[in-house]
């Protein structure tokens, strides 16, 4: 059972949980989103809501589950400080409560936090939820945007088997929300596909791994499908005109190559690009292979990409595991870039960075040590909704 809980006025919580109510229908059309004329947009571009999956499932974060709830209440009043409501789905009225208790303790203004009832898994939003887009077009009183959600499947990053109520939160929740949901297909196939896979530009250039969506072996997300397929994909979902393929993830990404923990544009026509110094470390030789591959790289109108290193903050390990602690999994919200900090001398430098490319927005460090056992940060967890 998915429902909206407004701040006033709550509807009483129903225990059951079952899938039989309907979905809204998804949209079915000949022509595919870019087709339509709709195309994905910048993560700086202006925000509606950020999304956050509530901490629901205690064996992501062995033995730090309740901390862990502390530091999402810090998340959401960095976000909520500025212009942004911050949409947060809860599994049930016990887990909104326990949500509540967390956020006013926090001091976190309640009038820009709205709460969905949804069943979740484990509600890392970035990866399960819809991949927003928008179009320009004519109206009555002049050009107006449209938005879409397409809606990707969701399989549990190809490794899990606890993905289906996650895969099944962006139908659910669209009837409470007005989404016009567009379901991703190449040809008549679904496609799979999670946010931390990409970035793009805003402009026409994504960016993605060969390791996460080439890999025939590992963790393969959609059997079948090559590089031409998986290009094309992306062009007819996401609207995007110019693909760019780096190697392989850091090590210790659960996710199998995620580019988020990897690359990111932190405007059209800049890249931070995370850096290994130390030449025994198991990252040092991916990553200087990625940034090779960047330097002969071209963005969608021909011109080279401007490639700013971000340093590594020293390895994290937990039960003899390498976590993949990153810096590059920054959020960028309305007013404020958030970045993962791990007690790292690191730390100050990666924020500094991000501060000198970020003039208009204020670089906020959030401490990711215990969220990192979850393996994933603050873009792991978050989604924004654009305006």
């Amino acid at each position: 059972m998915c429902f909206f809980v407004p701040q006033q006025h709550r509807p009483a919580a129903s225990s059951d949980h079952s899938f039989f109510e309907p979905f809204l229908p998804i949209t079915t059309m000949h022509q595919t989103p870019a087709q339509q004329g709709f195309s994905m947009p910048a993560e700086w571009e202006r925000h509606k809501a950020t999304w956050l999956g509530w901490p629901l499932n205690s064996e992501d974060w062995p033995g730090k589950f309740v901390p862990i709830r502390w530091v999402y209440g810090e998340i959401v009043r960095a976000i909520t400080r500025g212009d942004e409501l911050v949409r947060i789905v809860v599994d049930n009225e016990r887990h909104e409560e326990q949500a509540r208790f967390v956020l006013g303790k926090v001091g976190v203004d309640m009038e820009k936090v709205e709460f969905f009832q949804c069943r979740m898994n484990r509600g890392w939003m970035r990866d399960c939820m819809p991949a927003f887009v928008k179009r320009t077009v004519a109206s009555a009183s002049g050009l107006v945007s449209e938005h879409a959600a397409v809606k990707f499947t969701f399989n549990g990053w190809a490794k899990y088997d606890n993905w289906q109520f996650d895969n099944a939160i962006a139908n659910r929740i669209s009837p409470l929300t007005g989404w016009n949901i567009l379901e991703a297909k190449f040809g008549k196939r679904q496609v799979a596909l999670e946010g931390g896979g990409i970035d793009v530009n805003g402009l026409g250039t994504l960016l993605t791994t060969e390791e996460c969506y080439l890999d025939p072996h590992v963790q393969v997300r959609n059997p079948g499908m090559g590089k031409a397929e998986m290009e094309q994909a992306l062009k007819d979902n996401l609207g995007v005109s110019n693909i760019l393929w780096l190697g392989k993830g850091i090590a210790g990404d659960d996710t199998h190559g995620h580019v988020d923990d990897l690359c990111r544009f932190v405007n059209p026509t800049t890249v931070v690009l995370v850096q290994e110094d130390n030449p025994y470390d198991a990252n040092y030789r991916a990553l200087e292979e990625n940034r090779e591959r960047l330097e002969g790289m071209h963005l969608e109108n021909g011109s080279r990409i401007d490639v700013v290193p971000l340093p590594m903050p020293a390895p994290l390990v937990f039960d003899g595991m390498r976590l993949p602690a990153s810096y590059a999994n920054f959020y960028i919200c309305n007013h404020a870039v958030l970045m993962p900090t791990f007690n790292d001398p690191n730390d100050r430098k990666a924020l500094g960075i991000l501060a000198e490319l970020f003039p208009d927005r204020t670089v906020i460090g959030i401490h990711a040590v215990d969220l990192v056992w979850g393996l994933g940060t603050l873009h792991c967890l978050t989604h924004e909704e654009p305006m």
